[in-house]
C-alpha cells in the first residue's frame, strides 16, 4: 500500500476538529474536592470560560494536577538539605504526579470519543492550528515554525506528494533570529511561573501575593542583570530588549 492520500488526511484532520464543549481550564485552582474523600470532585468553577471550539484546540492540554514534576539534570541545590525523608516524599509525590498523569492520558484518550481521534493523530499535522489564532500572543515566528516543520516533516508523516510551503534560505535565516526571541521569552515565562508558582496570566492567591510581589521584583531584578552583562559582553540581548520581553506589566 503507497502512503495515505492528502484527502486521507484531510479528513483525519476533520475528524479532528469535531466541535467539542469543553471546559479549557481543568486546574486544581477550579476544582473543590471532598474534605472526606481527596478523590472525590465536588465542584468545577469558571464555567464561563467554556465554549464549544473544534476538539484539536484544546484536547492535547493537561491540567496542572496531571503535570509530571520537572527533574532537575543536576543534584539538589546547596541550600536545600539531602535529607532521606525529603527525598522519599518527593519520589512519593513524582509517583503521584505519573499515576495521575496516566490515568487523565487514558481517560481523554480512550473513554470521551469526541477527543479520541485528535489525541491518536501526529500533532505535527494540526500544531499549526493551535497558534493560528494567537499570533497577537506568540507572534507570527511560532506560526512559521510549524509551517517549516510540517514541510520538513511531509514524508515521514506519510502525506503523498510534497509541501506546498518552502521558504528560501533568506528567510530561514531571519526566522531563525525571529525564533529565537520567541523561545526566549517562553523560557522565561516558564522560568517565572515556576518562581511566582503562577499561571501564563500571573495568577496568585489573595494569601500568597505580597510574599510573591517581592518575589517577582527580585526575578525582574535577576532578569535585568543577566542582560546588563550579556549587553556587556556585546550579545544580542540588550537591557531594553529584556524589559520588552518580561510579560507582566508590573516591574
Amino acid at each position: 500500500m503507497g502512503p495515505p492520500s492528502l484527502k486521507t488526511w484531510l479528513k483525519n484532520l476533520a475528524d479532528a476538529a469535531t466541535p467539542v464543549l469543553l471546559h479549557p481550564d481543568f486546574h486544581k485552582r477550579n476544582l473543590y474536592v471532598s474534605v472526606d474523600d481527596l478523590t472525590a470532585i465536588t465542584g468545577l468553577i469558571d464555567w464561563q470560560s467554556a465554549s464549544i471550539e473544534p476538539a484539536l484546540i484544546d484536547a492535547n492540554e493537561t491540567p496542572d494536577f496531571a503535570i509530571i514534576p520537572a527533574i532537575p539534570d543536576e543534584g539538589l541545590p546547596d541550600n536545600e538539605p539531602d535529607d532521606p525523608e525529603i527525598s522519599k516524599q518527593k519520589a512519593r509525590g513524582l509517583k503521584d504526579a505519573s499515576i495521575c498523569h496516566q490515568t487523565y492520558d487514558v481517560v481523554m484518550t480512550a473513554l470521551i470519543p469526541k477527543l479520541r481521534p485528535v489525541r491518536l493523530l501526529n500533532p505535527t499535522i494540526f500544531r499549526l492550528f493551535h497558534y493560528s489564532y494567537t499570533t497577537w500572543r506568540d507572534s507570527a515566528a511560532v506560526i512559521r515554525q510549524e509551517q517549516i516543520e510540517l514541510s520538513a516533516g511531509w514524508k515521514e508523516l506519510g502525506i503523498e506528494g510534497s509541501c506546498s510551503y518552502n521558504p528560501t534560505e533568506a528567510e530561514l535565516k531571519q526566522h531563525a533570529r525571529e525564533y529565537e526571541d520567541f523561545e526566549a521569552i517562553q523560557a522565561l515565562k516558564s522560568w517565572l511561573k515556576d518562581t511566582l508558582d503562577t499561571n501564563s496570566d500571573g495568577w496568585i492567591p489573595n494569601e500568597a501575593w505580597d510574599a510573591t510581589k517581592d518575589t517577582h521584583r527580585a526575578a525582574y531584578d535577576e532578569w535585568i542583570q543577566t542582560a546588563k552583562e550579556a549587553e556587556a559582553r556585546g550579545e544580542d540581548m540588550t537591557v531594553a530588549k529584556a524589559d520588552k520581553m518580561w510579560p507582566f506589566d508590573a516591574r
